[in-house]
């Protein structure tokens, strides 16, 4: 009994901490940082959505942190503000411009998401892929950053990893450092679509039932609705009952 107690102690002031570092940080960045949005233009003329956290203190220069995202760059709004910026509270502490983009196709960005969109090495000089909308989005910071020091780093986890990865390919001399931490790959050799070749439904339909609703023009995430709902709160069952792939397909998916 005492162990329990000890235990729910723990783990009540564990929250209580996490909480109070979650308010500090979220106040750290609005007293230390100024937000800006952009619609950066890439070579064919589609926009990416830009959300740009800049130091207040005008004294310095500093590099930039560059995070491409499909998951959204939430909050929208010039004043609405995330609650922490970098992948840990001591890095927006050490200095530097944090720039979060919408990849194209995605949220508030323009043109067609394509998932883990092929490099291209076409002669065409509006010809587009990841790569190249990474450049350009560098080539514009360079151009349009006050305060900017002219160095630049990419970096995410998951899906933001890849962006990162192929960021290298075709890459902008502002470019000094790339940190892909567990970065999406071929979905078809072992990543979490398909386990040793073999389809893993269930984590595919879930995470396209949201994911791969396509999105005919830029929206936030409060207007984002999927017309794939799963009612059931045990997904074991779900999936047990739900037939063949074909049948869930048909049923969920339509004649597609």
């Amino acid at each position: 009994m005492k162990n329990t107690i000890s235990y729910l102690t723990l783990a009540l002031l564990s929250a209580s901490q996490l909480h109070a570092q979650t308010a500090a940080d979220s106040a750290y960045v609005r007293d230390h940082y100024e937000k800006t949005e952009v619609a950066i233009p890439m070579r064919d003329g589609k926009k990416l959505f830009t959300a740009i956290y800049s130091p207040k203190d005008k004294s310095k220069k500093y590099p930039v942190l560059l995070n491409r995202t499909p998951y959204t760059v939430s909050p929208y709004g010039q004043n609405e503000y995330k609650k922490s910026l970098g992948n840990f509270p001591t890095m927006m502490r050490e200095g530097y411009i944090f720039v979060y983009q919408d990849v194209r196709g995605k949220w508030m960005s323009e043109g067609e998401f394509e998932d883990v969109r092929p490099t291209t090495y076409s002669k065409d000089k509006k010809a587009i892929d990841e790569s190249t909308d990474t450049y350009d989005a560098l080539e514009w910071l360079q151009k349009n950053l006050k305060n900017y020091n002219g160095k630049a780093g990419l970096y995410g986890i998951s899906y933001p990893g890849f962006y990162s990865t192929v960021g290298l390919v075709k890459t902008h001399p502002s470019l000094k450092a790339v940190s892909p931490q567990a970065p999406v790959t071929d979905w078809y050799i072992g990543d979490d679509f398909h386990h040793n070749g073999v389809l893993f439904l269930q984590d595919a339909f879930t995470f396209m039932s949201t994911f791969g609703v396509p999105r005919p023009k830029p929206i936030t995430p409060d207007q984002f609705k999927s017309k794939i709902q799963i009612k059931e709160a045990d997904k074991y069952n779900f999936f047990l009952e739900a037939g063949t792939a074909r049948e869930l397909k048909e049923k969920y998916f339509g004649d597609s």
